[in-house]
């Protein structure tokens, strides 16, 4: 069962990445957060601590008019917490894969959240 706390982390975390406050994202981290992002199985993103993370939120946040992640399930396994979610974006660029500005995204996938220390220490995105 998931407490209350790390819930309420997890929940302030989707909140601050739905609105765009990469401070209020960081804030909630740990130093030494390790960030992994997986698609169609594959591991496409890796970064190790703060500033690679803020980095590469910064950057992201450019792609994206607008993104939303909606939690609909939580899963406590252990120190981890898993988290279910649906996905919709409206691109601001056009990508290399041929999705255009404008372009809206919708996709279920989850997310593997690790609290230390009242801070997250892990987040693994799977879609």
């Amino acid at each position: 069962m998931i407490s209350e706390k790390n819930k309420e982390i997890i929940e302030n975390y989707i909140e601050a990445y739905n609105s765009f406050d990469l401070e209020g994202m960081v804030k909630l981290l740990h130093k030494d957060i390790l960030f992994r992002n997986f698609s169609n199985g594959t591991m496409d993103t890796e970064t190790r601590g703060i500033q690679e993370f803020g980095e590469l939120a910064e950057k992201s946040s450019k792609i994206f008019s607008s993104r939303h992640q909606t939690i609909t399930q939580y899963h406590a396994e252990g120190d981890t917490t898993e988290i279910l979610i649906d996905y919709e974006a409206i691109l601001a660029v056009d990508l290399p894969n041929g999705l255009k500005l404008g372009d809206k995204i919708q996709l279920k996938g989850k997310s593997v959240f690790g609290i230390h220390e009242g801070q997250i220490s892990l987040i693994e995105d799977y879609s």
